[in-house]
């Protein structure tokens, strides 16, 4: 039975709109969204261990706020959530699983919009199942599994506008993009292509009319409080953005290698999709708006020197658009023809799935990389590590808190009241505040990120166990000192420094604390 939508007026007759909706292919959504769901509970939600900036979140739930130094507030509040269920792997790890699991859902949604029946949703659905790109988001607790549903829920009413000519709408899109900037910023750049997109097709209409006005202001509403923040501040995320470009810290891709990095990382078998489905969106007048919003974007990504997952969250709207495409395409043919579509993709997609959802311990991810001649590309110039850094930044935190609590439970009680301890970077304050208060361990302080505004330290102390400063930086501020090794083979090479007791500490912590932020 057809889903009719609000009731079509004389002019939208005249202009071809569509004015109902093929029949949601219900059974094959609970079947996908299942599919999708086990598959992570096998996989990331259960191996390897927390993510650095998993660590990092946590501790930001502990400090909830409007804002952060490198995030919107929101994954804060996932992460607080995580924490209510118990803190452990297996409640962090869901959230992004159901997210991504909702993301299925919502991509059928838009091929249906954009008219697709059940093989073309069903075409889009799987396409996002299989994707090696939001397999790999949906396997971590950051922002960035969550993103997509804020992008594809604007996307979804922008479809039903252009479908329904209903300008109302855009108050909900004015709602998802506020709620988006509060997930992550780089909605801003979402919004921006939206809006130019609108403004280089017969769609400039809208700003004559108020909707996409209070669209806006909806929008800022919704994003003011981190705004105060930020002003608050003294906008620190804009500090932070300026000393990773001025040192250099990602990996820079010319033009072609930034295409094929997009190509590999979604899977070069959906290729064919997701750009029949762009060049769809382009040629169609109706639908133009689309196409215009992902070349947009994409043009920005490309000259803002962006990473390679900076664009994962608008590609769902290709697959949908290149579902409709194949569904179209192949209506006509033999029935087999559809079935062996589907078998293409899922034989060549499979080979994919061990990397992207820690399926394998590290030995045999390795040796599996070894055996298809697979080495993912670095996206920040001085990882070094055996494996891709999403996996490797998994290893090796409870390990290096075990060892720092032996090191402080070594002390003389008297020892240990006078010894806090200082860690390099979020992932190892982190780390220590989740494992340590069960080792006896005092709250970590760090002046990397958002640590910085939790400290300092309440007492100044006499002593410090450090994580990650340099035999230099030791024998410039410690009386005297002890080095204690610390290696972890699958773990990231940065981590890999001796960890010091330094005794007799030559600085007042408090004192030189408001000028020793690091922000990068």
């Amino acid at each position: 039975m057809a889903i009719a939508s609000t009731a079509p007026s004389g002019s939208d007759r005249e202009r071809g709109q569509i004015t109902t909706l093929p029949p949601l292919a219900v059974g094959i959504l609970i079947g996908l969204c299942t599919a999708k769901l086990l598959l992570h509970v096998f996989t990331s939600v259960r191996h390897y261990g927390y993510f650095r900036d998993e660590l990092y979140y946590l501790d930001m739930a502990r400090h909830l706020d409007w804002g952060y130094v490198d995030a919107a507030p929101l994954i804060a509040v996932y992460a607080k959530v995580a924490l209510l269920m118990g803190g452990s792997l297996a409640a962090l790890r869901i959230l992004p699983a159901l997210a991504g699991t909702a993301l299925i859902a919502l991509t059928m949604l838009i091929a249906r919009e954009l008219g697709g029946r059940r093989y073309a949703q069903f075409l889009a659905g799987f396409s996002i199942l299989l994707c090696p790109a939001v397999l790999m988001t949906d396997s971590l607790l950051t922002m960035n599994a969550f993103e997509p549903l804020f992008w594809m829920g604007c996307i979804w009413v922008v479809a039903r506008i252009l479908r329904t000519g209903d300008s109302r709408l855009w108050l909900w899109f004015g709602v998802l993009a506020g709620l988006g900037l509060e997930n992550k910023h780089s909605t801003l750049s979402f919004g921006f292509a939206v809006t130019v997109a609108v403004l280089l097709t017969h769609h400039r209409r809208e700003f004559a009319r108020p909707w996409m006005w209070i669209a806006g202001g909806i929008a800022l509403a919704l994003f003011l409080p981190n705004i105060i923040w930020q002003i608050r501040h003294h906008f620190p995320t804009i500090e932070d953005l300026a000393n990773v470009r001025r040192e250099g810290k990602n990996v820079v891709l010319g033009p072609l290698a930034f295409v094929k990095e997009q190509i590999i990382d979604m899977h070069p078998i959906l290729l064919p999709v997701w750009l029949s489905g762009l060049v769809w969106f382009l040629r169609d007048r109706r639908w133009r708006l689309l196409g215009m919003t992902f070349a947009v974007f994409f043009v920005l990504m490309e000259v803002a020197h962006a990473k390679n997952y900076y664009v994962f969250p608008i590609y769902p709207m290709l697959l949908a658009g290149g579902a409709v495409v194949f569904e179209r395409w192949l209506a006509h043919r033999a029935a087999w023809t559809r079935a062996a579509v589907v078998a293409v993709i899922l034989l060549a997609a499979l080979p994919a799935i061990p990397l992207v959802t820690w399926m394998l311990p590290p030995e045999r991810l390795l040796a599996y990389q070894n055996a298809l001649h697979f080495k993912p590309s670095k996206a920040e110039v001085h990882h070094e590590s055996l494996l891709p850094q999403p996996v490797a930044d998994q290893f090796g935190w409870p390990e290096m808190v075990n060892e720092v609590s032996g090191i402080y439970n070594s002390l003389p009680p008297d020892d240990r009241a006078q010894t806090g301890i200082w860690a390099g970077n979020y992932g190892e304050a982190g780390a220590i505040n989740l494992f340590g208060p069960k080792l006896g361990l005092p709250t970590a302080y760090s002046r990397h990120q958002n640590h910085w505004y939790w400290g300092p330290p309440p007492h100044v102390y006499k002593n410090l166990i450090v994580i990650q400063w340099s035999l230099d930086d030791v024998r410039d501020n410690c009386t005297s000192f002890q080095a204690f090794d610390h290696y972890e083979r699958f773990g990231m090479g940065e981590e890999n420094t001796p960890i010091y007791l330094c005794r007799g500490v030559t600085f007042d912590i408090q004192k030189i604390w408001s000028h020793s932020h690091h922000w990068n």
